[in-house]
């Protein structure tokens, strides 16, 4: 477990600042509404995570002499608008970029950002929800000795977080799946009519998640990194009588396994495209990717696509050992690196002293070294 003795003293003092707890506990609120009801349906009474959400904002403005804001709506303006650079609370410098919102400006939907920090707070039901469901898939793929069974379960995550009736009773007969089968039916759920246009869903023909209908005819994606990409193309198209109950993977599912699966699947590709062979999650998720060279040599991948440098920093740890290999490394997306002047150098500051030796590259990076070594092993050298 993680301590703050073990962290740099610049990471311990966090604890020191107390916008910290707040933005957690407000970011806690946002994404445990959003996934019940919407931002949009709140009344009074307020639940109490969102007026415990609302009271601690208030009362922080109020020691600095700053107004604050009003009722529920106004917060959520502050949150869609307003950059938490901004917020008269004391953070540490590493924890928010210029331009850092809880909420996406055009749909209102709490962003990545939003959702890492949730994941900060122990207030919030859905915290670690989904390294609850991946624990219990690990549980049970053990106890029936059916690693291939594990495989198949975060490929399904990953390539399928959206099924059709049809689909879904595909998946209930496929045996490789028994030993995880209660759990699949629990972790995919209807999708909200919110998302239909047309008697139709659509689907992202990046990310593979369902795409939300916005008023001037264009569409949303739940994922910041692709929104960056441009506007979301769409992919596959289910009318609402051919779909029977469209199921969706739930959001945490989607947040932290769909989205950073497919940098996985990505960088999965571009390494086999290479002539290397991968091995994806093996021994149950020791890592991500087990990558042997022609010459015998193995790199161990493990691929973290996070929008915020200092919680991956705070997050780093040795990979683990088995399956051996030669070299280790974690990997984020270019696209994260360039969207946040100094990620790496946040994610370095942050680390705790027992990763200091963990590096941490781009996807692009990764594949260009894997590319050099390549040509350096055909001239003779296994540098």
């Amino acid at each position: 477990m993680e301590t703050a003795g073990t962290l740099p003293p610049h990471a311990a003092d966090w604890s020191a600042h107390d916008g910290v707890p707040l933005i957690r506990t407000l970011a806690s609120a946002l994404t445990a509404l959003d996934a019940v009801t919407g931002l949009n349906a709140f009344t009074l009474p307020y639940p109490p995570e969102v007026q415990r959400a609302l009271d601690r904002t208030v009362l922080a403005c109020l020691e600095r002499g700053a107004q604050p804001p009003m009722s529920l709506p106004d917060l959520l303006a502050w949150c869609r608008e307003r950059p938490m650079a901004d917020w008269p609370v004391d953070l540490p410098a590493d924890a928010v970029n210029p331009g850092d919102l809880l909420l996406d400006p055009v749909s209102s939907r709490p962003s990545e950002l939003c959702h890492e920090w949730a994941e900060q707070s122990r207030d919030s039901a859905l915290t670690h929800r989904d390294r609850e469901i991946i624990h219990s898939a690990l549980r049970l793929c053990r106890e029936h000795g059916e690693e291939d069974a594990y495989t198949e379960f975060r490929r399904l995550l990953v390539n399928r977080p959206v099924l059709t009736s049809a689909e879904a009773f595909a998946v209930s007969v496929d045996h490789v799946l028994d030993p995880v089968k209660e759990l699949v039916r629990r972790i995919y759920q209807p999708a909200p009519d919110s998302y239909i246009r047309a008697d139709t869903y659509s689907v992202c023909g990046r990310c593979q998640t369902l795409l939300t209908p916005v008023r001037d005819g264009s569409w949303w994606c739940e994922r910041d990194r692709c929104r960056r990409q441009g506007p979301p193309p769409v992919g596959r198209r289910i009318a609402v009588d051919e779909a029977g109950e469209l199921l969706q993977l739930e959001r945490p599912l989607r947040q932290f396994v769909t989205g950073p699966g497919r940098a996985e699947a990505d960088l999965e590709t571009a390494l086999v495209k290479l002539g290397l062979r991968v091995r994806m999650w093996p021994a149950y998720d020791a890592y991500d990717l087990h990558v042997t060279f022609p010459d015998g040599w193995v790199w161990a991948i493990d691929v973290k696509d996070w929008a915020h440098p200092a919680f991956l920093g705070r997050a780093a740890r040795p990979v683990r050992q088995e399956p051996r290999y030669d070299e280790a490394f974690w990997v984020v997306p270019r696209s994260r690196v360039e969207d946040r002047p100094g990620y790496i150098a946040s994610y370095e500051r942050n680390r705790p002293a027992g990763a200091r030796t963990l590096p941490l590259l781009t996807d692009s990076t990764l594949t260009e070294r894997a590319r050099a070594r390549l040509r350096g092993n055909e001239g003779g050298s296994l540098a």
